[in-house]
């Protein structure tokens, strides 16, 4: 019997097809899914389909550069690894495969705190540069104890989720009753005390205990007080936040709905940038994370303002599908189509795109 054909991998949806049918139905949910009616996770994909390019013409694109610089560290691309939680959901080396890949393509890994690889292991097999992801705990002894051990370890920068004092309701997650299989676990937290639950814990109560629901502006002020490595805040929607981040000495913002994760409803990431770009300075450097499928969609988020994108979703489909090799060549496909578009664009570089105003936001 002839073996079935290896199947061909063009773009990050192929990667998508791939993972679903390697993953628990339960598992793929959770990856996969958005709260409530889904309404924000796909707002987010027809933002980015509702966004025209305006090539520029008789450019010399014969020589194009990707790079750029992220709060000081050059990348190979306008590109991140997003912080999501339990990669070891996708594949049993979880976080240490993904920021050996990101490594690899010269990009920046966001390591979440309830990431189920230690700060330490993932910081010993990375070859790259990594920042840390923060959620508001309820218990500021547990979130310090995280900063030293993150500072200890050579992470170059803390990103705090300020989207999430309580988790948004994910109802395939609530059908699926899901909980994590018993190796994977919020090692980060398990070790410090609180994350500790007897069983398998499920994910939603897990994340009600910890989080602070209190959380004001204040924990800006108190983690810029206990730590010296820049601070970016994620989760950003509003302009008028996106300025009180930056005057309160924020390095950056990633305008974010969490993937269509949390308010369901809330404006797409893509939308809301161009007023987050208005409302901060140059000091405070501008991110977008939602959505992100193509090398165009970076092509665009450049285009209206954004120094970089996070990608989330497709580097767990990577890691699902084929482990380190897989997150490598959806990182690789990603620089690949944008590296034509911009060539396509006349953007010779990242720094052009936005020069040219290469997009514009419309509606069809």
């Amino acid at each position: 019997m002839d073996k079935p054909a290896t199947p061909v991998l063009v773009n990050v949806a192929d990667y998508g097809r791939l993972a679903r049918r390697a993953l628990p139905a339960d598992v793929w949910d959770f990856i996969a899914g958005g709260s409530g009616d889904q309404l924000t996770m796909r707002a987010n994909r027809r933002a980015f389909a509702a966004t025209a390019l305006r090539p520029r013409v008789l450019v010399d694109v014969s020589r194009r550069m990707t790079g750029t610089v992220m709060l000081g560290t050059e990348v190979a691309a306008p590109m991140a690894v997003a912080p999501m939680a339990y990669h070891c959901l996708a594949h049993p080396d979880g976080e240490v495969a993904t920021a050996r890949a990101a490594a690899a393509s010269g990009l920046i890994t966001v390591v979440s705190s309830f990431a189920s690889r230690t700060i330490e292991d993932v910081a010993a097999a990375a070859a790259g540069p990594l920042w840390f992801q923060l959620y508001c705990f309820r218990d500021r002894g547990v979130m310090k104890d995280l900063v030293r051990r993150v500072e200890a370890a050579g992470y170059r920068a803390l990103v705090l989720t300020v989207d999430m004092p309580m988790m948004g309701r994910r109802d395939a997650d609530a059908r699926n009753g899901f909980t994590l299989p018993a190796h994977v676990a919020p090692v980060n937290l398990t070790a410090t005390g609180p994350g500790q639950t007897a069983g398998r814990p499920n994910v939603a109560e897990l994340t009600r205990q910890l989080l602070d629901d209190g959380v004001t502006w204040e924990l800006v002020q108190w983690l810029r007080g206990i730590t010296e490595l820049p601070l970016v805040l994620k989760g950003i929607l509003a302009g008028e936040d996106a300025a009180l981040a930056a005057d309160l000495g924020a390095a950056g913002v990633i305008v974010s709905n969490h993937g269509g994760r949390q308010l369901d409803g809330a404006v797409a990431a893509l939308r809301a940038l161009p007023d987050v770009v208005d409302r901060v300075g140059p000091a405070c450097e501008v991110y977008v994370d939602g959505g992100v499928r193509r090398g165009t969609d970076v092509l665009k988020a450049l285009a209206l303002g954004a120094r970089a994108v996070l990608v989330g979703r497709p580097v767990l489909w990577g890691l699902a599908a084929a482990g380190e090799p897989g997150v490598r060549d959806v990182l690789r496909i990603l620089r690949d189509e944008l590296d034509l578009a911009m060539g396509l664009a006349g953007c010779p570089t990242v720094a052009s795109i936005a020069a040219a105003g290469a997009a514009e936001l419309w509606s069809r």
